[in-house]
C-alpha cells in the first residue's frame, strides 16, 4: 500500500485483521524483512502494519538530512492517517529508538511496548568519539581517487558494525544525526507496560542495554533469546514472533 505522509510517499504491509499492531524497523531494513515476523503474529488476532520507515525500501528519502524528531513528526502523522488508536507498538534497532520517543510522548496511544534490540542507550565511548572526529578529518581527503575504499575499509576494520560506509548523500547525514542521540536519560519516563527481547549474542546492541532499560522501566518484562544476536527478524523470525505472542 501506498500514502502520502508530511509529502513523503510512503509505503507500507498490513498483515490480518484485529487490534492494530505496529511495527518499526531497524535501520537499513524495510517492510519486506518482517514478512515473517508479521504474518505470525497476525495469527494472534493482530493487524499488523508494517511501514518502510522515510529513506528505506520503497519510501521516499527525505530532501533535506533529518533527525529523530523529523522521524517522530512523520511517524505521528502516519498514526493519525491510519487513525491507530490504542495499538500495539514494536521497534527493532533504530526503530526501537523510535518507539521508545512515541512512547513518551503520546503514552495514551501505545498499549504495549516491545523493544527488540532497540538501539535507544547510546553510550560515550572512545570508539564514537574517535567516529565523529575522523568522519571531520576525513572530509579533508575526499578528492584521493582511492577516498572512497579506504573509507569502506576504515569502517568496516576499524570501527567495525557501522551503517555508515554503506549509505549516500542525505542518509548519511541522517546517519550521524540519529546515531548520536542518546535517550538513555528518558527511559524512566516510560509508564506503557513494557517487553524488552533481546539476544544474547547482539554486538550491534550489547545485552547490557537491555539489562539497563529494564531496570530504568518500572513497568517492564526482560526477554533474553539463548545464542540470537541483533537481526532477530531474519536469524529467529519464528522466535520473535513466539515471545511477542506470548506477551501481549
Amino acid at each position: 500500500m501506498e500514502i502520502t505522509i508530511n509529502g513523503i510517499k510512503t509505503n507500507y504491509q498490513v498483515f490480518g485483521e484485529g487490534k492494530p499492531f505496529l511495527i518499526l524497523h531497524g535501520w537499513g531494513s524495510f517492510s519486506d524483512r518482517w514478512v515473517t515476523v508479521a504474518e505470525q503474529i497476525s495469527k494472534g488476532g493482530f493487524k499488523v502494519i508494517v511501514p518502510d520507515l522515510p529513506g528505506f525500501g520503497k519510501s521516499d528519502i527525505p530532501a533535506v538530512p533529518w533527525n529523530m524528531n523529523n522521524y517522530i513528526n512523520w511517524l505521528e502523522a502516519f498514526v493519525k492517517e491510519l487513525n491507530l488508536k490504542e495499538f500495539y507498538l514494536m521497534g527493532h534497532s533504530f526503530g526501537g529508538a523510535l518507539a521508545v520517543k512515541l512512547t513518551i510522548k503520546h503514552p495514551q496511544d501505545v498499549k504495549k511496548l516491545f523493544l527488540a534490540a532497540a538501539a535507544s542507550v547510546r553510550k560515550k565511548t572512545a570508539k564514537k568519539a574517535a567516529f565523529k572526529n575522523i568522519s571531520k578529518v576525513a572530509k579533508l581527503f575526499t578528492w584521493l581517487p582511492f577516498y572512497p575504499f579506504l573509507r569502506k575499509a576504515f569502517y568496516k576494520f576499524v570501527i567495525r558494525k557501522s551503517d555508515y560506509p554503506y549509505v549516500e548523500g542525505v542518509m548519511k547525514e541522517t546517519f550521524k544525526n540519529v546515531i548520536f542521540e542518546d535517550l538513555a536519560q528518558f527511559t524512566g519516563f516510560i509508564r506503557t507496560p513494557t517487553v524488552i527481547i533481546w539476544g544474547d549474542k547482539d554486538k550491534a546492541t550489547p545485552v547490557e542495554d537491555a539489562y539497563f532499560m529494564n531496570k530504568k522501566i518500572k513497568n517492564s518484562k526482560l526477554v533474553i533469546i539463548p545464542g540470537a544476536g541483533h537481526i532477530l527478524n531474519r536469524e529467529n523470525p519464528e522466535i520473535l514472533a513466539e515471545k511477542i505472542l506470548e506477551n501481549v
